[in-house]
C-alpha cells in the first residue's frame, strides 16, 4: 500500500531512516550508520574525513567565538547589555565550573550538527539559572508516561524535569525531533571514506595497478608462498622502481580499474562539494577552490553570505532557546539574549570606516557610538552629539539663500569689484 506524503514525513520525524530506503542502516552497537558503500559511518569515522572536520569546526568555532549577551530594552528604543544579570555572565563567560563559554557553545553546536539536537541541564538556585551542563544526546530520552527526561549515566539513570532541560533541535520536520546532517549524509560521507581508502591503497602500491600472475603449471604451497614473498619485495611505494623478473611460463596481467579511469581525484572533489552541501558551507571556506568563486568583491560580502545562509538559522535557534528556557515571562518583556554579529565583519577595515562615516554625517551615529563599537572609550562633549553635513538641504529650498550665504555672496562681489 502506497504511503501518503504526510505519512512519510511523520515517519521520518520519528524514525528518520524508516522512510529513506536501505541506503543506510543503523549500527546499534557502535552508534553509527552503514552506508550503501559498505562503510560504517560514525562520528569518529566522519571526523576523519577532512571536509566533515572542516565544516563542523568552521560552524561551531565561529558561533562559539561570537559575543553573546543579555540585553535590556530601554524606553527610548535603544538597548544595552545588562551586566547585572547572572545569566549574562553565565552564557558569555563561564556556564559551569569546568568550561569556558567558547568550549560550551562549541559542544552545543557540534551536538546539533552530529546528533540533530543539543541538550543542556539548567541548575537553578532560587528560581534563577546558576549553571549550565552539557547532556549527551545519545544518553537522554523523553518518558512520555511520566512527562520528564531520563538521563542514563555510568552510575545508573536519573529523572530530570522538563523545566530544567534546554532542548535545542536542529532542522526538524515536526518541530521537536531534529534531523542530523551526519545521519542523512551518511551515504555521501561513506563514499568519501571509500574514496580516501582507495587513494591510500593506490599510493601504498606505488601508484601501480593491481597485478595478477598466471603460471602454466600448478604450484605447490611452498612455491606459492615463495612467489608471493618475491612479489611483495618488489611492490609498494617503498620499492617503487624495482622490476620483477618473471620466470618462463609466468604471465602478468592487470586487474581492477586504473585510478585515472576511476576518476579518483574527481570523486574526492565531488565528495567535498556534497559534504559542504549537507552542512551548507561554501566549499572555498574549507579550502576547496576548484571550479568555485568567492562570492562578492570583498571579505565583508563573503562573510555576509556565510552569516545569512549558514550561521543565521543556528544562531536564532540558540537565542530563542535561551530566551524561552532561561528567562521568565516577566524578564522576556524587558530582556533578551542575542549574538553580536558585527564581530564577523570587523576584518574589512575600509568598509567599516566608510560605514561609520556615512552614519555620522547623516546624523544616525555619534562619534562616541562608533568608538564604542571599536572598543574605545567615549570622549564625550561634541563626540556625543549627532552631526549632519551643513550643505544638505531639502528640494524645496534649492535656490534660496540664508543670511550667511547672502553675506558671503556680497563679500565675494565686493572683492571682485575692488580688483
Amino acid at each position: 500500500m502506497a504511503k501518503t506524503l504526510k505519512q512519510v514525513l511523520a515517519m521520518a520525524a520519528v524514525k528518520p531512516f524508516a522512510s529513506a530506503g536501505s541506503d543506510r542502516k543503523w549500527l546499534s552497537s557502535g552508534g553509527g550508520w552503514f552506508a550503501s558503500s559498505g562503510k560504517a559511518v560514525s562520528i569518529d569515522s566522519a571526523l576523519q574525513v577532512s571536509a566533515v572536520w572542516a565544516c563542523v569546526r568552521l560552524i561551531a568555532e565561529t558561533i562559539a567565538t561570537l559575543p553573546l549577551g543579555v540585553y535590556i530594552r530601554k524606553k527610548d528604543g535603544s538597548r544595552e547589555i545588562d551586566r547585572s544579570m547572572r545569566l549574562h555572565d553565565l552564557i558569555s563567560n563561564m556556564p559551569n565550573s569546568r568550561m569556558t563559554a567558547v568550549n560550551f557553545w562549541e559542544s552545543v553546536v557540534a551536538s546539533m550538527l552530529f546528533r540533530g539536537a543539543a541538550y543542556v541541564e539548567v541548575k537553578r538556585l532560587g528560581g534563577q539559572a546558576v549553571a549550565l551542563d552539557i547532556l549527551m544526546p545519545q544518553q537522554i530520552t523523553w518518558c512520555k508516561k511520566k512527562e520528564l527526561w531520563i538521563y542514563r549515566e555510568a552510575g545508573g539513570s536519573r529523572e530530570i524535569s522538563p523545566a530544567d532541560v534546554m532542548h535545542i533541535p536542529a532542522f526538524s520536520l515536526d518541530g521537536i525531533n531534529g534531523l542530523s546532517p551526519l545521519q542523512y549524509g551518511a551515504v555521501v560521507i561513506g563514499s568519501a571514506i571509500s574514496a580516501d581508502e582507495a587513494a591510500n591503497g593506490t599510493f601504498k602500491n606505488g601508484l601501480m595497478p593491481t597485478v595478477a600472475f598466471s603460471v602454466d603449471r600448478v604450484l605447490k604451497k611452498e612455491q606459492r608462498e615463495a612467489f608471493r614473498e618475491y612479489v611483495e619485495s618488489v611492490s609498494g611505494s617503498m620499492n617503487a622502481g624495482k622490476s620483477p623478473v618473471l620466470e618462463q611460463g609466468v604471465d602478468a596481467k592487470t586487474i581492477g580499474i586504473d585510478p585515472a579511469d576511476a576518476q579518483l581525484l574527481e570523486s574526492r572533489g565531488w565528495s567535498v562539494e556534497e559534504i559542504c552541501r549537507f552542512f551548507r558551507v561554501p566549499p572555498w571556506m574549507v579550502g576547496h577552490t576548484e571550479k568555485s568563486t568567492s562570492w562578492g568583491t570583498g571579505i565583508e560580502q563573503q562573510m555576509i553570505g556565510f552569516l545569512t545562509f549558514t550561521l543565521a538559522p543556528w544562531l536564532k535557534r540558540i537565542e530563542q532557546a535561551i530566551n524561552n528556557n532561561l528567562l521568565s515571562p516577566v524578564q522576556r518583556q524587558t530582556h533578551y539574549a542575542e549574538f553580536a554579529l558585527e564581530g564577523l565583519l570587523r576584518a574589512d577595515s575600509a568598509a567599516r570606516a566608510e560605514f561609520y562615516a556615512k552614519m555620522t554625517t547623516n546624523g544616525i551615529y555619534t562619534r562616541d557610538d562608533c568608538r564604542v563599537k571599536e572598543n574605545l572609550p567615549r570622549e564625550g562633549g561634541n563626540a556625543a552629539k549627532l552631526t549632519v553635513q551643513m550643505n544638505m538641504t531639502t528640494l524645496d529650498k534649492i535656490g534660496e539663500q540664508n543670511d550667511g550665504q547672502a553675506a558671503k555672496a556680497a563679500l565675494m562681489s565686493w572683492l571682485s569689484q575692488s580688483d
